[in-house]
């Protein structure tokens, strides 16, 4: 813009004009800063937010370095370590892996086992992954760490790609065993909402698997109450969520869920919220993460409108420039 080229009262206006939109973005976030600390500040517990605009890389966070406890929201890290197999011929999609009793254990949340009670059948990588995401299945996600050579593997691959503020050290067997395990699964709400973008980037897999493993994630078909809680219905949005579950102390050592949410106009942006060490109750809990999802929403939307107006501003200014 060349405002300071303009020897007119209309240039001066146009000028003052595009300060006043820049003012007024730069209140919306700190209008969104305040919301979160607001929100925060209700509820006993640990909790870390991070939000990244897709199309510009913007950030804000509350809280965004510390580190939380996971849970199932690694399977979105774990998939892309598979997918990144897939995309090197080290795997296939569509080969078959054998499924055995032994790999279906009885105590994790398992949909897969709901459905091949007694193993010992063939299904491809794809329904196991599947499994894994969208419906957090913990065999499969076991299955899935072997297939690939552990969770170091996953653990190298993220940090291979630039993402240092994780780690992802133990199986989901692991975690069922000692409790005290899942502190050394963990990830800051900041590195997560970075892996998001460069997943949404397409700098990690190719555009078949990211398009598959987005796929995924949009059907997830748990947690409502989570990032989609008060968005409005027809919102498409791309995500994994966990909740550790209160323990015998009554204490719900995490509730996350990280993801990319479709705004009405097409652009995106990711979230990551993890809420740790609560004793409220689960209900309460749970609204925490739409509340903090909400409060990103209404910020873009009002980032969008300001854009659409700078633009305007822009093109009039264009427009002074060639009649002077």
């Amino acid at each position: 813009m060349k405002c300071i080229n303009v020897p007119s009262l209309v240039g001066i206006i146009v000028c003052l004009m595009f300060i006043s939109l820049n003012s007024l973005g730069q209140q919306d976030r700190a209008d969104l800063k305040k919301t979160i600390k607001t929100i925060a500040s209700r509820h006993p517990a640990k909790i870390g937010f991070a939000v990244i605009d897709l199309q510009s890389g913007d950030t804000i966070d509350f809280n965004g370095k510390a580190h939380f406890p996971m849970q199932s929201a690694y399977k979105f890290h774990l998939a892309l370590a598979v997918l990144k197999q897939v995309d090197e011929g080290k795997l296939k999609l569509d080969q078959q892996i054998f499924v055995t009793a032994k790999d279906l254990l009885p105590n994790p949340w398992s949909p897969m086992r709901e459905k091949y009670p007694h193993g010992n059948v063939s299904i491809t990588l794809a329904e196991i992954l599947s499994y894994s995401v969208s419906q957090s299945d913990n065999n499969g996600c076991d299955m899935l760490f072997r297939l690939i050579g552990g969770s170091s593997a996953v653990h190298q691959f993220i940090h291979s790609v630039g993402i240092q503020d994780v780690a992802r050290v133990a199986t989901e067997e692991e975690m069922h065993m000692n409790q005290k395990i899942q502190f050394k699964n963990w990830s800051t709400s900041f590195s997560a909402v970075q892996l998001l973008k460069l997943f949404y980037d397409n700098k990690m897999l190719s555009k078949s698997s990211g398009d598959l493993l987005l796929d995924i994630m949009m059907k997830t078909i748990s947690g409502p109450n989570k990032i989609k809680g008060l968005l409005p219905k027809v919102t498409i949005v791309a995500y994994k969520m966990d909740s550790s579950g209160t323990n015998s102390a009554g204490v719900t050592v995490a509730s996350n869920d990280i993801g990319i949410v479709s705004l009405p106009d097409g652009k995106n942006f990711a979230i990551a919220v993890f809420v740790s060490m609560t004793n409220e109750e689960e209900k309460v809990t749970d609204q925490i993460i739409p509340e903090f999802t909400k409060g990103a929403w209404n910020y873009f939307l009002k980032e969008d409108t300001l854009s659409f107006q700078r633009n305007v501003i822009n093109q009039q200014s264009d427009s002074i420039d060639l009649l002077l």
